[in-house]
């Protein structure tokens, strides 16, 4: 059945793992066969690849990339703030002026 297999790490919102897994225990009970969460996502992930043209999976995705870009939006601003601080005094941080300091004397 997976002859070409790839590992993926993937990572969900704690709703969004809690559903799959309660949709695994029902499809056990249902079926009365063991379905685990990793079943059960890649079922859910097929699934979606059929519907592309579905609307509502075309508004989530464009959620998602939209909210990835404010995250990284919002780190790539914090990180350019932390850079310009320590550049602000003319010299690196932790030296001091006095040439005996830097010895440790």
């Amino acid at each position: 059945m997976f002859e070409n297999k790839t590992r993926v790490l993937l990572i969900l919102p704690q709703e969004v793992l809690d559903g799959a897994r309660v949709l695994a225990g029902r499809a056990t009970t249902l079926l009365k066969l063991p379905v685990s969460l990793q079943i059960v996502l890649r079922a859910l992930i097929e699934e979606g690849l059929k519907r592309d043209g579905d609307r509502a999976i075309s508004a989530n995705v464009e959620a998602q990339a939209e909210a990835v870009r404010r995250i990284r939006s919002l780190v790539h601003r914090g990180r350019d703030e932390g850079t310009r601080r320590n550049l602000r005094s003319g010299r690196p941080r932790g030296l001091s002026s006095n040439p005996s300091r830097r010895r440790g004397r």
